[in-house]
Formats: structure tokens, sequence, C-alpha cells
């Protein structure tokens, strides 16, 4: 029988309703149930695309003996970390704390106050190379329990109370207490910081495993806009460059997935995000506008139509993301599992385009008898473009249809609303960009179900199913992604609704989000109380709340002159400063919001002159603003492009060049 997750909208809960374990999704209900029972709580956080989270599931939830240990000695609790960020982010806090590292599945063990004494990630089994089993775990807990329980009361309590007391930022404030403030000398430490992590072969920061730096590019090509820094172009030319030929970019179908495994992008992590992508193509367009790169225009076009073909939803918004598991070809019985679907070997390749073709493609997209990845399959790569396009034209069109009669990884169709805004975002601009008004047409329609589905009684909902809103309020995150979504569209389409619904969501946030320094929780003062607020400083795979809230402010600021949501995002993105100051890849999106602050933004209004207004777009002034209707262009009939920044603007610009120039247009047209 289905346990208590079968009425949830979370596919990642669905996939554990028939569990013999008894889930109980998060709320009073379960933690009222474990008190009544005077047992603990056993929370299994995790989502839907992720590979252990599978791997775990198979060995024990779906273990018939380990499920009644589980439901004989604990409240089983599932939960979704996509869909509860601020749950996921309390106790990853104590994860962290407990075991000196983080990650998901996550299994943490809670009294019935919710307060936790005992936390891990992935246990197996069974014993296996010194890793205590899950078994194991749960033994020791109910052991501890039943003869020591006041004593595992009284540190699971102490735990929650040092964990209510972290409410400051981490790396401190910048208000008056003498840290970092937001300068053009930080910024110029922080670009230096990251120089001297790069990875100058393979791109990227830092040792394996190596995540897309999505913010930090965007950090890096803001500040060689600004400064004329080629350094810090070079690092994102070298890393865009890098990954878009190894193996974390789908040489068949565009997109990328989560994470290389090695430091030379070669194997991923096969799951495939809506923030990675929605992010990564934004920063594609970003490198095309500054360089002109043909790579950088192509994995533009191809991760669009990825998103449009692979993610978009029949409601119209953008899917979550795509499984990195899938039964193998031929195989029907099996497991699902990781990669299956992307790798090949040269035999399989020879029975797709025949012999002749077959060694050609391997030669030119890396595979090899002995491989990359597991069981001698190679993933498949393209260290150079070939020298025959049209027949890599045909071969990469038969290998991507024979791919698509294999076993497909599974979807995971929730619409979460800050992904969605990102998407948004970065297809309104990419259509306006590329002449590609089907992007756009695409962008409006997500816009448009998080307007219709996701806003309720004034307030924005975390997400959706089926058309069916999702049972959480919004958190930080989701108001300032969906907010610059909407901004970014305002600006593509002229429509003035997109720019009064991003006001609105921004004065939710200043009224509900607000925290007593200048910046903001990630809750609402409303929220479900946790142990503690959730409030994160760093970037993680996304922008932190504070940093997009404060990009999103910044941005209609300079739409709509307003000084107070200036005055809001300066003082918001200051926070970050120690941070950057400290590590700047955990700080990109605020970096580049910072950079914004210090260009002006300009604010570009187009008034008669459609000639110039692509070009004005193609402008890389950092956080510049460009829209040809709304307040910016109100009292301005002469046919002109104007150009203002920090509220005080300058002579109006009849000409090309001297847009190029104003703007810093580097592309000739």
């Amino acid at each position: 029988m289905p346990n208590k997750l079968a009425e949830q909208t979370s596919p990642y809960l669905l996939q554990h309703a028939d569990n013999p374990v008894d889930w109980w999704p998060w709320g009073p209900e379960a933690f009222a149930e474990a008190k009544a029972r005077g047992v603990p709580v056993l929370l299994s956080v995790g989502y839907a695309s992720c590979h252990w989270c599978h791997v775990m599931a198979h060995e024990s939830f779906e273990d018939a003996q380990i499920a009644a240990y589980m439901n004989e000695h604990f409240v089983n609790i599932k939960v979704d970390r996509e869909e509860r960020p601020d749950v996921d982010s309390v106790y990853m806090d104590v994860t962290v704390a407990l075991t000196g590292h983080g990650g998901w599945p996550m299994t943490v063990f809670l009294t019935p106050a919710a307060e936790p004494f005992f936390a891990g990630t992935y246990f197996p089994p069974r014993p296996r190379q010194g890793q205590t089993s899950f078994p194991q775990v749960m033994t020791a807990v109910a052991d501890a329990w039943t003869q020591r329980r006041e004593e595992i009361e009284e540190a699971g309590a102490d735990i929650a109370r040092r964990l209510a007391e972290v409410v400051a930022l981490p790396g401190g404030t910048a208000g008056g207490d003498g840290g970092p403030q937001l300068s053009a000398e930080l910024l110029d430490g922080a670009v230096a910081g990251l120089a001297g992590r790069f990875d100058a072969r393979h791109g990227g920061f830092g040792p394996k495993p190596k995540f897309p730096p999505s913010m930090v590019a965007e950090l890096l090509l803001r500040h060689w806009a600004r400064t004329g820094d080629d350094k810090a172009l070079e690092m994102v030319r070298v890393t865009c460059e890098r990954m878009a030929r190894g193996g974390i970019y789908d040489q068949l179908a565009g997109g990328f997935a989560r994470y290389s495994v090695d430091a030379t992008w070669t194997v991923p992590h096969f799951e495939k995000m809506l923030y990675d992508n929605a992010q990564l193509l934004r920063v594609y367009l970003h490198l095309w506008r500054a360089t002109g790169s043909p790579l950088a225009e192509r994995v533009v076009r191809e991760t669009a139509e990825f998103l449009l073909t692979d993610l978009r939803t029949p409601e119209g918004g953008f899917a979550s993301a795509l499984d990195a598991d899938a039964v193998p070809a031929g195989q029907p019985n099996a497991h699902p599992e990781e990669g299956a679907s992307y790798s090949w070997t040269p035999a399989q390749l020879a029975d797709v385009l025949g012999p002749q073709d077959g060694a050609w493609a391997a030669g030119v997209l890396g595979v090899t008898e002995a491989g990359t990845f597991e069981h001698g399959t190679s993933v498949l790569m393209l260290p150079a473009d070939p020298d025959d396009p049209a027949r890599f034209a045909r071969v990469r069109a038969a290998l991507a249809a024979a791919r698509s009669r294999r076993p497909q990884p599974a979807r995971d169709d929730k619409i979460v609303a800050a992904w969605n805004g990102l998407a948004i975002a970065a297809l309104a601009e990419a259509g306006a960009l590329l002449a590609e008004p089907a992007w756009i047409a695409a962008a409006t329609r997500a816009a448009e179900l998080l307007r219709d589905v996701h806003l309720h009684d004034g307030r924005l909902w975390r997400t959706s199913r089926d058309g069916r809103r999702g049972p959480n309020a919004g958190v930080l995150e989701d108001y300032g992604c969906v907010a610059d979504g909407y901004l970014a569209l305002h600006q593509v389409t002229a429509d003035p609704r997109w720019l009064t619904l991003a006001g609105e969501l921004l004065d939710v946030v200043r009224a509900r989000f607000a925290a007593p320094d200048g910046g903001f929780f990630d809750t609402a003062d409303d929220a479900e109380a946790l142990l503690r607020r959730p409030r994160e400083s760093s970037d993680s795979a996304t922008p932190s709340g504070q940093a997009a809230v404060a990009g999103a402010l910044l941005t209609f600021a300079a739409l709509t002159g307003s000084a107070e949501h200036r005055d809001a995002a300066v003082a918001t993105v200051g926070l970050a400063m120690p941070l950057l100051a400290k590590d700047a890849r955990y700080a990109g999106w605020a970096g580049a919001v910072a950079e914004a602050v210090l260009a002006g933004p300009a604010e570009v209004a187009v008034v008669g002159r459609p000639d110039l207004e692509r070009l004005a777009r193609l402008g890389t002034a950092p956080g510049a603003v460009v829209v040809t209707a709304g307040p910016l262009t109100a009292g301005r009939a002469d046919p002109a492009v104007y150009v203002c920044r920090d509220f005080v603007c300058e002579l109006p610009v009849t000409t090309a060049e001297e847009v190029r120039a104003k703007l810093g247009v580097r592309l000739p047209t």
C-alpha cells in the first residue's frame, strides 16, 4: 500500500510513495506522532535527480527488513530539498558541523522536538570499506535512545540552541564594524584571488570535482568590461571552452551536466539541472557578446533548444532536472545506472554509423576501446572542431536519433519558481540578442505560468506540478530570481506588466524578509518556525537569496529611478563583501552585482531608433538596462539613445559609434 507520500506533488517524494517505509512528509503531524510514540525522527533529505539518493533508496528503503526496523523504531520523514530549501539548509548546517562534510542523501536523527542529535549522508546497507552500515547506525541510535534518552535530548537541545544563535551572515557584516566595504580595490583583490585558484590548463577553480562556475564567470565578465582586465576575460574564455569541449557538455543534444568528477571536465555526474543550464546559457551569451566566439554562440543556441525540447512542460514552465541514471539499453529488468544513456563504445558507434563513419566519429568524439567511463564506455567530447562540419552534422544527428531510442533518464517535472526565473531571464535576453523570438515567447509563457499559478494572494509559492501549486511558500531566492526574470522580460518586450509584478515581489521581500542589518532572511516573517531562521550569504548552485535580491533591486532602481531600491541593493550587496574578499568563489553573484554598482549601472532608453536598439543591447557595460518603453523613456520625444548612470544623464547620442563607445559594444554589426 502507498505510504503517506502518495498525495504529495514532489516527484522525489512520489518516488518513495511505494516504499515499505512508512514515510511521512515534513509537518507537525509527523513530530506529534513521534512524541506520542516516544521515538526519535529519522529525517531523510534528497532530490529526484540525485544518483546516491537512488542508490540508498534501492539498497535500504526498498528493503523490507530494513524498512521494518525503521518503522518500528522511528517516525520517518522524507524531504525534497528542492521543495524545502529552508529545512535542508538548517539540517545541512548540522550535518556539516557534526561530520565535517555534507551532501545528499542527508540522514539526520531528531528528537520529537525536531532537535538534531546525530547526522550523516549516505549509508550502505552493509559495512563497506570501513563505512558503518545503515542498519548499524539505526541500531546504535535506537539503543542509545532507549538507554540514554534524557542525555540525547539534552544534546539535541544544546545543538538547537547553538544553531539558533547563528543569525549573522557568515564572514561578518559590512556595516559600521570596519569590515571590508564595497570598492574597486576590493573587487580587484577578489579577482586576483580567483586568478590564484585558476586552473590555467583545464579552466575552472580548485581541484576536482569541478562545478560550472556560472556566477564567478559573470563576475569576471563584468570586471573585464569595467576595468579592461584581460586576465579576467581569459579565465572565462578558457573555462567555457574546456567545458563546452568536455564530457560535461552534451555533444549531441546540448545542455550541461551538473558537475565533473575529474579536473578535466571529462566524466560528469550526469544529472542535468535547469538552474545550471539557465545560468550557463547566460554566461555563454555574455562571452559571445564580449568576444564573438562561434563556440560560445553554438553553446547558447544548443542549450536554449535543450531547455525548450527536454525541459519545457505542457504548462509552459521548465522542469527541474533530468536524472543521472537510466536503465542500460537491452537490459529492461536492470536497475538504472548512472550515465547509461550517454556513454558509447567504438562498436556502438560503428553499429549506428557504419565502420567508416564510426571510426571517424570515435576519433572526433574521443571514444576509445579503453573508455573514459565505466564498463569500457566513453563519454562524448569534442576536443577540436572537426575538419568536415557537414559530415559531423550527419554523424551527430544519427547518434542523437540512436540515443533517443535508448531508455531515457527520468525527468523531475516540478516547476521551481527561482529556477524558472533564471530561465526566463536567460531566454529573454538570448532571444533578443540572437534574434530568436521563439525563445522570448517561451520565456513569456513561463513568466505567465509563475504569475497564474505560483502567485497567490500577493505571495509567491515555491513549486508547482501539472498546473497544481505546491504546498510550500517561496523563499528569498524565489522572489529575487523571479523578479530578475520579470525585469529581463520587461526590457525585451516593453510590456509594463512584468515591471509592475517585479516591483510587487520586491515590495513583499522588503516587508516580510527584512533583517535588522539591512539584508534579508531566506524565509518570510510568517514562515514556519524552524530551529533557526535560515540566512545564507554564500552562493551554492544558484545565487544566494541575498545576492539575487540585491541584483533585482538594483535593476529595478535603474529601470524606475527609485533611489530607495538602489539604497537597499547597495546595503544588501555590501553585506557580502567580507565573504567576497575572503573567497570570491562563494560570492560570485554578489561580486557581479557589486561590479554593476560601481559601473552605474547604465540606464539606457532607446527612443525612436530601432536601428540602434540591438546595438545598445550588445553593450557589455555591467548590469546595464536597455528599454524602449517605460519610466526611462518618459518625456523623451527626440529620436536618440539616452544613457544615464546612477540617476545622472549624459547627452543623448544618435550614431552607432557613440553607442559603441558609451556601452562597450565589442561585436561588429
